[in-house]
């Protein structure tokens, strides 16, 4: 089979200087899967039910070839946009690579919270920020190809902006920013591949983490598979790398200090095993609605992913704190707040919303601006404002 992501190649080296093997997308699934495996069998898919598995890794000078899971996640579900809670409890984006992303900040709030911040992490300088010690990487690995990936029918020309009606940079089927699949209520989640181009700009670290911590990319994404084969619709010409180059393609060069445009290398890994597989055929296939979320500085949890609480949550107890999920906004906001970090005590001082927060990391704010200003992303949608308009004591 023709592969559509850059394989078995040769021993290949990564952007940020370590060298990437042959068999480097076997190592970073094997890795990811094997993990997976150890976990007890809660979350996990039942019967005739799939889910999706996302980890992140990391590779050291020590070992380049032997990456170890900092964090993992799975699930495929999120809530639709009448489930949004004002009140930052819940987790509204389940899928398994936002839950990945998610574990390993509280993985990094766990560390620098007890004064013990991870060994990969290193002083920067005397700006009281951390950043990715020299020589080690970041990487990600997802059992299946990321939603929004694939090319959906595009508005008519008359409907796009003047600055999108032409290809980029040659590619004229880079596609549009796309919420995620849902039945019934619509979502208003962007598409995990959308979240994958913002971060080869702005980082994985998110906005709150972006105060203290320099920007944390991604060298490489390794990618599952498909059991029967690539999509039709989906060739080599237009193959991932291919396409994200094509999106990052306008952007300015012009990004704050710290900031810059990194774009992952592609990696195709074998085909998972079946419980990452949703294969259609005589019946409906069956997603799993659970996710579960874990690293390595002890936490371990499910989440409904329906209901963006933790697993077993009944009714009558909805809205206690016990059912909120570590990974939810509110959550990772008191992580944040509870660090001691003299300009977290600054920030502290000004009783600030999550929003005003955020938009506080003006470097951040800034490198989120220009891909927002790009013509790919000129039809994101901003969520609901009062989505973020919370506070915590």
């Amino acid at each position: 089979m023709s592969s559509m992501l850059a394989a078995s190649s040769p021993a290949a080296t990564s952007r940020e200087g370590a060298v990437v093997p042959p068999l480097w997308a076997e190592a970073t699934s094997s890795a990811a899967l094997r993990h997976y495996r150890s976990l007890p069998k809660k979350g996990k898919p039942q019967g005739r039910e799939s889910t999706v598995l996302a980890a992140v890794l990391l590779s050291t000078p020590q070992d380049p070839h032997c990456p170890t899971v900092l964090s993992l996640g799975t699930g495929t579900k999120c809530l639709g946009a009448s489930r949004l809670s004002a009140r930052g409890d819940l987790v509204h984006d389940a899928h398994a690579e936002v839950i990945a992303r998610r574990a390993l900040l509280r993985l990094v709030y766990s560390g620098i919270g007890r004064g013990a911040p991870p060994e990969w992490l290193v002083a920067s300088g005397d700006s009281g920020r951390w950043r990715l010690r020299d020589g080690h990487c970041l990487h990600l690995y997802i059992t299946q190809l990321p939603c929004g990936v694939l090319p959906v029918p595009p508005p008519s020309q008359s409907e796009l902006p003047r600055e999108q009606r032409n290809s980029v940079n040659g590619c004229s089927d880079i596609g549009l920013v796309q919420r995620k699949p849902g039945r019934g209520d619509t979502t208003l989640s962007m598409s995990c591949f959308d979240k994958i181009t913002r971060w080869s700009i702005v980082g994985i670290q998110g906005a709150l983490l972006s105060h203290i911590l320099e920007p944390l990319y991604l060298s490489t994404i390794t990618i599952g598979q498909l059991p029967d084969g690539a999509s039709e619709e989906f060739s080599i010409e237009n193959n991932i790398e291919k396409v994200l180059d094509a999106r990052l393609s306008s952007l300015s060069s012009k990004f704050p200090p710290s900031f810059k445009m990194q774009k992952p290398m592609f990696f195709e890994a074998p085909v998972p095993p079946t419980e990452f597989q949703q294969i259609s055929g005589d019946e409906a296939p069956l997603t799993c609605g659970y996710s579960i979320c874990w690293n390595e500085s002890g936490l371990h949890e499910v989440v409904l992913g329906t209901t963006g609480r933790k697993q077993g949550t009944s009714s009558k107890a909805a809205c206690l704190p016990s059912t909120e999920s570590l990974l939810c906004k509110r959550r990772l906001l008191e992580a944040f707040m509870s660090l001691e970090h003299p300009l977290v005590a600054q920030l502290k001082s000004e009783d600030l919303s999550y929003r005003a927060l955020k938009d506080m990391s003006h470097e951040y704010h800034h490198s989120l601006e220009l891909l927002r200003k790009a013509p790919f992303f000129g039809c994101w949608r901003a969520k609901p404002t009062f989505v973020d308009a919370f506070a915590v004591s």
